[in-house]
């Protein structure tokens, strides 16, 4: 059976791809572009990559360095009937539930003995369940209830006039009051008073808060 391995950490996938050869496996890794000056991969050109040796399974990684996340390529690699198995160092339980709503099979982390990820190849190789289906819904809930907060934290940043959203995109750059004022060419006290909005628009009491609530938003001033 042929076992392809995602991982952007070197010496963690030649870990997985010599345990699982020993095991009798047919398994690789694929070597990512690395070309620093290259653009990151598209999720088509990834996923042929991937496919191009057909695998039975993969062991996908969540986080592909230059290459953005492996979410984005669960759906197509389940679209082909290959079972995905997540193996990632991220602890967001979300993330894991996304995955799992995308198509995975399973969410490892990177933290779990060897053993446990070769016996999850094994049971997908006999045709055994992977995951408890309680414990997929409560990961896929975890994701969904994220999804709602953020929709509800872009519904409050919509709600910013465009001289706060400026103030609140130099937050996020990691100025300062007195550095956002100087940049604006206004006073101290103009840019507290449109922080001070900015805090009560978000429903948060201080701008980590503010700054914090817009990353997860991925959110970035119009």
């Amino acid at each position: 059976m042929k076992v392809v391995i995602v991982e952007d950490h070197t010496l963690f996938a030649e870990s997985l791809e010599l345990a699982l050869t020993f095991e009798g496996y047919d398994a690789h890794r694929v070597d990512l572009p690395q070309d620093p000056h290259s653009e990151p991969s598209s999720e088509a050109k990834l996923t042929s990559l991937i496919m191009r040796s057909q695998p039975r399974i993969v062991l996908l990684d969540l986080d592909l360095g230059k290459h953005g996340s492996g979410t984005r390529l669960i759906a197509p690699l389940a679209r082909t009937g290959t079972d995905v198995v997540v193996v990632t160092g991220s602890t967001d339980q979300a993330r894991w539930g996304h995955a799992l709503h995308v198509g995975a099979r399973t969410v490892l982390p990177k933290t779990v003995p060897l053993g446990e990820i070769l016996g999850t190849v094994r049971r997908l190789n006999y045709g055994h369940s992977v995951l408890d289906v309680d414990e997929r819904e409560r990961l896929i809930r975890a994701w969904v209830g994220q999804e709602q907060d953020i929709i509800e934290t872009r519904r409050r940043l919509a709600q910013l006039s465009r001289r706060e959203s400026q103030v609140l995109e130099h937050l996020m750059d990691g100025l300062t009051v007195g550095e956002i004022a100087k940049l604006r060419v206004v006073s101290e006290a103009t840019v507290r008073t449109q922080v001070k909005s900015i805090l009560a628009k978000l429903g948060v009491s201080s701008q980590i808060a503010a700054v914090s609530l817009a990353h997860k938003a991925e959110w970035r001033a119009a």
